[in-house]
């Protein structure tokens, strides 16, 4: 091999061939799941159903928002579910429509990853 075939460049200061060869990827492994906003989470929303609105809450005029605590699969799914705050009456018709929702998977690095995130599931009456 002559010289400056495959070893690189001399290092001005040194003289010493310094390789230019590309540098692996280190990738930080993420340990649990990655909080991501309610906002961002749901434009990666993909099949959402509408709550029931308890007919008791409906005549008794109970309205307000459910906060719910979610954690989202790898695939998409939700695994974990749990109410943060909102009207009592409320709360199981939103928990219900939420544990059937699907999301896209949320990407990482190029891979998909567990997300925590919280929904809010609005109950308005029709006026």
């Amino acid at each position: 091999m002559g010289i400056g075939q495959g070893l690189g460049t001399p290092d001005a200061a040194t003289g010493v061939f310094v390789s230019r060869a590309l540098k692996p990827v280190v990738r930080a492994e993420t340990k649990g799941p990655v909080r991501i906003s309610s906002g961002v989470m749901e434009g990666s929303l993909l099949a959402k159903f509408v709550p029931v609105y308890p007919a008791i809450a409906k005549a008794s005029g109970v309205h307000g928002t459910v906060v719910l605590q979610a954690t989202i699969s790898k695939s998409g799914t939700i695994e974990n579910l749990r109410v943060i705050g909102g009207p009592l009456m409320l709360q199981q018709a939103a928990l219900d429509a939420v544990k059937t929702w699907r999301y896209r998977p949320y990407l990482l690095n190029g891979e998909p990853v567990e997300v925590e995130t919280t929904v809010n599931v609005v109950f308005e009456m029709e006026r």
